[in-house]
C-alpha cells in the first residue's frame, strides 16, 4: 500500500513539474475549443489562438502552453476563421460619414477588410479621404484603389475623345500621386463613362505606373455581354494589359451577363487558365447572385450619347436628329438584359418606383420601356437589380481556385448585407459547390494574396488579429431584393486588429479598423 502511495505521489510530482515547465503565454484574448480554419489548410484543426494587442501570438494545442488571458472566448461548436476580405465594395461614402463608418452591413457578414475605389471611381485625392476616415474611425480595415475614371475625368472631363500624349502624362502623374497616398492599385470601369472612352494604350500606360509601385490592376471590363467588343474580347484585353504592363490583373467581376453570353464560362475559364500557364497573373472575384446591380443609365443608355455628362445626354435626346437612334439602342440594351421585366428598380428619388420593374412602370406611364427610361431618369439617379445571369455560369466560375468572393456591395442590392453568408449558406451548405475550407480560403488568404495585403487573411503567429467566429448552423443572409437592408446573422464574434467588434452577436460600438497603406 505504501509503495502505491509513493508511486502516486511521484507521478503527481512529475506532472506538476511538467506543468511548471510549459511555456507561459500572456495574452489579451484566448480563443479555445473552436473548429479552426486557418485560411491556408483545407482541413480544420482544434487549436487555441492567443492574441496580444493587434497580433496573433500563439496558434496551437492548448495543452502545449500555459496561456494566461484577460478574456477567454469559448468557441465550442463554432467555426473560427480569418476575417473575410472583400476586394470590391461601394462602401466609399459610408466610410467617410461619421454616422455610417462603423460599416455594420459588412461587419455582420464576417468582413474585416473592405476595398473601395472600384469600377474606376475613387475619392480624390485619396490622402484627404484617408484623413476623414481616420478622424471618423472605421469599423473595418480599408484598402484604397485609385480609379482610372476619376483620374481621366480630372484631366479630360467626360468627353468621348482619345487621350493625347500630354493627357496621358498628366494622368500618369496623378496616378503616381494616389499610389504615394497608399493606393494598392488602380481600378478601371471600362464599361462606364468616361472609362469607356479610353483605349487599351491609355490603360497600359497608366498600369505601368501602378506596376512600378508594386500595385495591381482591378477591372470592371469593357464588356460583360455584347454591348461593345463582347465578353471574350474583353477578357482578352484584360490579359493583354497584364502582359504588356507586367502586373497582376483582377477581374471585377467575372460573369456572363445576358442570354446572348450564357454558358460561355467554360470557354472563359480555358482562356484564363491558358494565360496563367503563360505567366499572366490573372484572377477574378464574383458575387453569388443571379442579379447584378448598376445604374439604369449605365445599364441601358448608349455610351456615345452620354459624352459630356447627363445634361449632354438629354440635349441629344431632345434633338430629333438623335432621338430615334438613342431610343433604338436603348431598346436593344434592355433586350440584352433580358427585357424590361428583368430590371427591378431598387433605388430612386421617386419612392413609388422602388420595388417595381421597368415593365410595370412603363405600363403605368403608358409608354414604351425605352421612353420610360428617359422619363424616370429626369428625376435623378436610378439604381436597378438586373436579373440576367445563369446558375450554370455562377457555379462554374465559383469552383475555380482563382475566383474569390467579392460583394460589389452598394445600397439597394442585398449583396451589401448578404454576400458572404449567402455564398456559405447556398453554395457550401445547400448546393455543395464548395467545401467550407475552400469557401474560407477564397474569402481570406487568396484575396489577401491577390491584393498584396501583408500579414492578413491567415491565422498564423505574427499576423494581425482579424478573426471571426461564426455558428455554422445559423450563418445566413437575411437581405432580399425587396428588403435589402437586413443584417446577416450567425457571426458571434468579430475581432479586428485585436479588438472585439462583435461580442456574442452584438455590435460593441468599436471602430477598430484602420486604413491600410501599401
Amino acid at each position: 500500500m505504501s509503495h502505491n502511495i509513493s508511486f502516486g505521489c511521484f507521478v503527481a510530482f512529475v506532472l506538476l513539474m511538467l506543468s511548471c515547465t510549459k511555456p507561459k503565454v500572456e495574452a489579451d484574448i484566448l480563443i479555445e475549443n473552436g473548429t479552426v480554419y486557418n485560411g491556408v489548410d483545407a482541413e480544420p484543426k482544434m487549436m487555441s489562438i492567443a492574441i496580444k494587442e493587434d497580433k496573433i501570438i500563439y496558434v496551437g494545442k492548448a495543452e502545449d502552453v500555459k496561456i494566461m488571458a484577460s478574456r477567454t472566448i469559448d468557441a465550442s461548436g463554432m467555426v473560427v476563421s480569418p476575417g473575410f476580405i472583400d476586394p470590391h465594395t461601394h462602401a466609399t461614402l459610408d466610410l467617410d460619414n461619421p454616422e455610417l463608418s462603423d460599416n455594420r452591413p459588412f461587419l455582420f457578414q464576417g468582413v474585416t477588410t473592405v476595398t473601395v475605389g472600384n469600377d474606376g471611381n475613387s475619392p480624390y485625392p485619396l490622402q484627404i479621404y484617408r484623413t476623414k476616415c481616420e478622424i471618423n474611425g472605421v469599423g473595418t480595415n480599408v484598402i484604397l484603389l485609385v480609379g482610372h475614371g476619376t483620374i481621366r475625368n480630372r484631366v479630360m472631363g467626360m468627353t468621348d475623345r482619345e487621350a493625347s500624349g500630354r493627357d496621358i502624362q498628366k494622368m500618369e502623374e496623378l496616378v503616381q500621386q494616389e499610389m504615394n497616398a497608399g493606393a494598392f492599385g488602380m481600378s478601371t470601369g471600362l464599361f462606364y463613362a468616361p472609362g469607356s472612352y479610353s483605349d487599351t494604350e491609355e490603360i497600359v500606360a497608366l498600369a505601368k505606373v501602378v506596376a512600378r509601385n508594386n500595385g495591381i490592376y482591378d477591372t470592371h471590363m469593357r464588356d460583360e455581354s455584347t454591348y461593345s467588343i463582347g465578353l471574350i474580347p474583353a477578357i482578352q484585353e484584360t490579359i493583354e494589359i497584364g502582359q504588356r504592363a507586367q502586373l497582376p490583373v483582377h477581374i471585377s467581376h467575372i460573369k456572363c451577363l445576358g442570354v446572348e453570353v450564357w454558358k460561355q464560362s467554360d470557354s472563359i475559364i480555358n482562356i484564363i487558365e491558358d494565360a496563367q500557364r503563360k505567366g499572366v497573373d490573372i484572377t477574378a472575384n464574383q458575387y453569388p447572385y443571379e442579379a447584378s446591380a448598376t445604374g439604369l443609365q449605365s445599364a441601358v443608355v448608349p455610351r456615345w450619347a452620354e459624352s459630356g455628362g447627363k445634361d449632354s445626354l438629354f440635349i441629344r435626346y431632345q434633338d430629333s436628329r438623335w432621338r430615334n437612334r438613342i431610343l433604338e439602342e436603348t431598346q436593344n440594351n434592355i433586350a440584352r438584359r433580358g427585357g424590361p421585366q428583368t430590371l427591378l428598380i431598387v433605388q430612386s428619388p421617386n419612392k413609388d418606383y422602388e420595388g417595381k420593374t421597368l415593365l410595370e412602370i412603363s405600363e403605368t406611364l403608358n409608354m414604351g420601356p425605352e421612353e420610360t427610361v428617359f422619363k424616370i431618369l429626369e428625376e435623378g439617379y436610378i439604381k436597378i437589380a438586373s436579373f440576367n445571369m445563369n446558375p450554370y455560369d455562377i457555379a462554374n466560375f465559383m469552383d475555380e481556385p482563382w475566383v474569390v468572393t467579392g460583394s460589389d456591395g452598394g445600397s439597394g442590392h442585398p449583396r451589401k448585407y448578404g454576400t458572404f453568408p449567402r455564398k456559405y449558406h447556398k453554395y457550401v451548405k445547400q448546393d455543395s459547390v464548395l467545401d467550407l475550407g475552400s469557401f474560407i480560403k477564397q474569402s481570406t488568404s487568396v484575396t489577401a494574396d491577390i491584393l498584396r495585403v501583408s500579414k492578413r487573411g491567415k491565422l498564423l503567429e505574427g499576423y494581425f488579429a482579424d478573426i471571426i467566429i461564426f455558428n455554422p448552423n445559423t450563418f445566413e443572409d437575411k437581405a432580399t431584393y425587396n428588403d435589402a437592408f437586413q443584417l446577416a446573422q450567425g457571426v458571434k464574434y468579430s475581432i479586428i486588429n485585436g479588438e472585439i467588434s462583435i461580442d456574442q452577436g452584438e455590435y460593441t460600438g468599436g471602430r477598430n479598423g484602420i486604413v491600410l497603406k501599401k
